[in-house]
């Protein structure tokens, strides 16, 4: 038996490679709404982080404010880059082979609900995921790095938090998941990834750092055939 009863999953940069199509289309809005901004930059102070957070980064540090015009056009781009959202390399495999050893599994990201379950859609995984893909407004809004939304996921699987594995490729979703009580896994595998990454998620108490699913499936424990 493995020394864990579920895994709890971030989503973006995990699952699916997210982070830098939303990265292009946040650069690409805000330069047209009187913010110019380095990639690097926006990366830099966004990822991992909710809506409503990157909207407080983006006052505090550089004195923008979004105008009522500003949120249908960011909305409308990321419904298209969304559509066909490729699912990260392995994470398919990844839940097949949890599927088939028992183990329960869930998604909890700081996306909003809409886009969580468009990206689950796009990427061919909202069928194996099912109904466990969580999101802030289920623990009242309050998203990573606060540790309620793991230990909400954990309690939808029948599972104690601190029996669990967390997986994440940012500072704020690590944060969360080791508050919580889990055991966190980095997943470095996404094309967003910097340098320090590593070291970061060394940092803030991650037990292992991986680079693919394949890691990852070995990590947990579990094989795939695929």
């Amino acid at each position: 038996m493995p020394p864990f009863e579920g895994v709890l999953f971030d989503l973006d940069g995990v699952l699916v490679d997210s982070e830098h199509l939303a990265e292009g289309v946040w650069v690409r809005t805000l330069a047209e709404h009187g913010l110019p901004i380095a990639a690097n930059e926006f990366s830099h102070l966004a990822v991992g982080q909710t809506f409503p957070n990157v909207l407080v980064r983006l006052q505090e540090l550089h004195g923008w404010t979004a105008t009522d015009a500003f949120l249908p056009v960011l909305e409308e781009r990321f419904n298209q880059a969304f559509h066909d959202l490729p699912a990260i390399q392995g994470a398919r495999e990844t839940l097949l082979a949890l599927r088939a050893a028992g183990i329960p599994f869930a998604v909890a990201s700081n996306s909003e609900r809409g886009r969580l379950h468009l990206k689950l859609r796009a990427s061919g995984l909202a069928e194996l995921v099912g109904t466990h893909a969580y999101d802030p407004s289920w623990v009242g809004g309050r998203g990573k790095p606060h540790p309620e939304l793991y230990v909400f996921a954990a309690a939808q699987l029948g599972v104690d938090v601190t029996r669990c594995v967390v997986v994440e490729d940012s500072v704020p979703g690590g944060t969360a998941g080791v508050a919580a009580g889990a055991t966190l896994f980095a997943l470095l595998a996404a094309g967003h990834i910097h340098p320090d990454s590593s070291a970061q998620m060394q940092a803030i108490g991650a037990a292992r750092v991986l680079r693919s699913h394949r890691e990852l499936q070995e990590a947990l424990g579990v094989t795939t055939s695929a």
